[in-house]
């Protein structure tokens, strides 16, 4: 029987909007890199997943919105006013990985994918996230 490590929806309270979506073998948590981002396809879509500094891993769309090329997972993880976010290696916008917004501009966003970690296996569904702020 599996047990589960932690269930993370980029760190804040959310409602999947399509509960009908499954969960995905991605990787081990052990192949990601803490601070760094990894690119992955996931059923036909690139994400960009994340392990943080606290062992937390976090899931977005791989597309920067401002370029259009698929890089966020070649960013720069850091935190800014308490939160993780990436930095795209483009343009340098900054994301918010709790909740996909720019913070240059909070009307562009990436999506938010939930992860699961079970038993050292990284588990991603598809989908974007409905949260509050």
């Amino acid at each position: 029987m599996s047990t589960l490590d932690e269930v993370l929806v980029g760190g804040v309270p959310a409602q999947v909007v399509d509960p009908g979506r499954p969960w995905l073998a991605v990787c081990r948590v052990d192949d990601l890199a803490p601070e760094r981002g990894a690119a992955a396809l996931v059923d036909g879509e690139q994400v960009a997943l994340f392990r943080l500094l606290d062992g937390s891993v976090r899931a977005v769309g791989n597309l920067d919105p401002f370029s259009g090329v698929q890089v966020l997972a070649r960013g720069i993880v850091g935190t800014r006013d308490g939160s993780p976010m990436v930095a795209s290696p483009l343009y340098k916008q900054h994301f918010d990985l709790a909740t996909g917004r720019c913070l240059e501009q909070p009307g562009t966003r990436v999506p938010v994918h939930e992860v699961r970690v079970v038993d050292g296996t990284v588990l991603l569904r598809l989908g974007e996230v409905a949260r509050d702020g």
